[in-house]
C-alpha cells in the first residue's frame, strides 16, 4: 500500500514455501503462509522488500504491507558550464583550477557510451591487430594469451550474474533461512557459482528457480561443511 491506497501488479514470493501471487487491480492478494516464512515483494517503481510472517500476522489472517517509492537519482550532469570558445588558452583560463573537465562536463561525444572492464580491454587488444596478416592475433594465439583472457573474463561474467541475482535477498535471508553462516557467505556463494547448473538457472529470471537453486545448494554446502 501506499498513503492507504492499494498498489496493483505487484509480485509477492513466499521465499520459504516457494509460492508467488500478484496483486489484483485493488491491490489485494491471496497467499498460503506459515510463521516465519519470507516475503519478497517487489513492484515497478517501488523499493524492493522483506516481510517476514508475524504470529501476529498470521492470527489476524491479514497483513498491510507499506510500500516506499523507489527514487533513482542520477548523476548530476552539467553541459559546457564554462561558456567553453574552442580556443584551448582561452578555455583554460575559465575552467577553475579545483574543476577538473569530465566528458560530461565538456559535452563530448560519447560521453554516456558502455565503459569495457580492464579484461575487455586486453582481450580487444589482444585479437585485433592492421596488416594483410596482424601479426598481434596470431602471436597472442600461439602463446595461449588470447584463451587465458577469454576464460578470464568467462570468470568475471559469472561473478557478475551472481552478484546480479543474489541481490534481491538480503544476508539475513541466506543466514536465517539457509542456516549459511554469515562470515562463510562469500564462500558458499562461490560454491553456488560454480555449479554446473548456475550459467542456466541465473539466466532464467525465475526468481522462484533461482531461490529453490540457493536453498538447494544450501543444503549441500552445510553437509560438505558440516554444519547441520
Amino acid at each position: 500500500m501506499e498513503n492507504g491506497e492499494g498498489i496493483p501488479d505487484v509480485h509477492i514470493l513466499n521465499l520459504s514455501a516457494r509460492t508467488a501471487t500478484i496483486t489484483n487491480a485493488d491491490g489485494v492478494f491471496r497467499l498460503e503462509v506459515s510463521q516465519g516464512d519470507t516475503l519478497m515483494i517487489s513492484a515497478v517503481r517501488y523499493m524492493r522488500m522483506m516481510w517476514v510472517i508475524s504470529p501476529e500476522a498470521l492470527e489476524a489472517g491479514e497483513i498491510e504491507i507499506p510500500l516506499q517509492p523507489f527514487v533513482n537519482e542520477l548523476d548530476e550532469v552539467v553541459v559546457s558550464p564554462y561558456a567553453l570558445t574552442g580556443d584551448l588558452a582561452e578555455d583554460l583560463t575559465r575552467i577553475p583550477e579545483n574543476k577538473a573537465p569530465t566528458s560530461y562536463s565538456l559535452n563530448l561525444p560519447n560521453a554516456t557510451a558502455r565503459k569495457y572492464t580492464p579484461t575487455e580491454n586486453r582481450l580487444h587488444e589482444a585479437t585485433t591487430g592492421g596488416g594483410l596478416l596482424p601479426l598481434n592475433p596470431l602471436l597472442n594465439a600461439i602463446t595461449g594469451r588470447t584463451k587465458r583472457l577469454k576464460k578470464q573474463l568467462a570468470v568475471e561474467h559469472r561473478f557478475a550474474k551472481l552478484m546480479e541475482i543474489r541481490q534481491p535477498f538480503a544476508d539475513s535471508v541466506f543466514v536465517d533461512q539457509l542456516g549459511i553462516p554469515e562470515e562463510r557467505l562469500s564462500d558458499y556463494l562461490y560454491f553456488c557459482e560454480v555449479d554446473s547448473l548456475f550459467t542456466d538457472v541465473a539466466y532464467s529470471g525465475d526468481q522462484l528457480r533461482i531461490w529453490a537453486f540457493f536453498r538447494r545448494k544450501g543444503e549441500e554446502y552445510r553437509k560438505n561443511n558440516d554444519l547441520d
